[in-house]
């Protein structure tokens, strides 16, 4: 399945603002086979990741009175990403409303809103401008069961769009999982394709635990042929989208299609390659990440973030501890290197490839 690069991702419109504009970059993939469709429902068709969050979004508004949508430009305007298109005029701005430009203030509202019975549902717009709140995410939300010994829950969702590999500049570009990983408290969901995109994003609203719901900003284009409503696999589980049995890769969010394609090519050298969507970060589901690395014997992770310190330095020291004895060769990291994110003139250099990916696995010694 094609996308056609330029349109608007929810009503493919011509009309694009400024910052989308620079996005026209953002691969057109084939989404990998997670749905299960519904016994009944709208006949298929092509959606994409956008509309699937937008249908999310909606449906959620409509079951529950208590969710409430707002941020930067999520109102009049529907998103820098038009992911919250249409809502406003839909439900009415008492339920989805344009923030100030303020991001602390904006998840201390939902803070408080949570603690009186809501579920606010936030945007930070671009990854990098979640930085302000992060005192608010980390001190508050992320603690607030914890401190109340289970009287207070926070079921806060903070959709955050991330990654690169859509021609942004710095500040819009950054893979910041690790800073909300390494939080206990915290959910942190990424899904990888439209599917998950509508059934992971309407279970972590409807959890009553806080999530941050990273979604990759280069496939909001990608397109799935599915109807929704849809349900996939449940939030915490990860999931095989590849049998192998040489090799696992293991991928989440943007870099799932890499893996995919690492597989792929890998299989014109003879390798059986097994590629696991991780899907939700933090719980991490060593169950079917272990069963896999135990029957493969090798593993390595990809993403964009830079290694030293990144998301895969703790998959892969959590993988060594539970499986070392099952290991014919180290894990390996296929990941951004360790610079700030670049100009777009050089993402390419910097983001993981096929090639890398390729280059990784030779380095292993074969014979073991």
């Amino acid at each position: 399945m094609s996308v056609e690069t330029g349109t608007d991702p929810v009503t493919d419109s011509t009309e694009v603002n400024d910052e989308t504009a620079t996005a026209a970059s953002a691969k057109g993939d084939t989404a990998p086979g997670t749905a299960r469709a519904p016994d009944a429902g709208p006949a298929p068709s092509s959606v994409t990741m956008t509309k699937a969050l937008n249908h999310a979004l909606r449906d959620s508004l409509a079951d529950d009175d208590t969710v409430l949508v707002f941020g930067e430009d999520v109102g009049r305007l529907g998103g820098v990403f038009r992911v919250t298109e249409g809502l406003r005029a839909e439900f009415g701005s008492n339920r989805v409303w344009d923030s100030p430009l303020a991001e602390s203030g904006i998840i201390g509202t939902a803070i408080g809103m949570a603690m009186n019975g809501m579920r606010p549902v936030v945007e930070m717009q671009f990854d990098a401008y979640a930085y302000p709140a992060f005192e608010q995410i980390v001190s508050h939300v992320a603690k607030m069961r914890n401190r109340t010994k289970g009287r207070v829950s926070l079921p806060i969702t903070i959709r955050i769009p991330y990654a690169g590999d859509i021609g942004g500049v710095e500040h819009h570009s950054d893979s910041s999982e690790a800073y909300w990983t390494s939080t206990p408290g915290l959910t942190v969901i990424t899904p990888s394709n439209p599917a998950d995109a509508y059934s992971l994003l309407r279970e972590s609203i409807a959890s009553d635990d806080p999530v941050v719901f990273m979604e990759p900003k280069s496939r909001y284009w990608m397109k799935e042929t599915l109807s929704l409503p849809v349900s996939t696999a449940p939030m915490n589980r990860a999931q095989v989208i590849r049998e192998g049995t040489d090799a696992t890769l293991l991928a989440y969010g943007p870099t799932v299609r890499t893996a995919l394609d690492s597989a792929e090519a890998g299989a014109e050298h003879g390798l059986s390659i097994e590629v696991i969507d991780l899907r939700t970060l933090s719980p991490f589901d060593d169950e079917t990440v272990s069963e896999s690395v135990r029957k493969t014997s090798r593993a390595a992770i990809i993403h964009e973030a830079a290694q030293f310190g990144g998301y895969g330095a703790e998959v892969a020291a959590r993988l060594t501890e539970r499986n070392f004895p099952y290991l014919s060769a180290p894990i390996l990291r296929v990941a951004g290197f360790d610079v700030p994110y670049p100009s777009p003139k050089l993402e390419e250099f910097y983001l993981p490839t096929v090639e890398r990916v390729l280059d990784a696995l030779e380095s292993w010694d074969w014979e073991l």
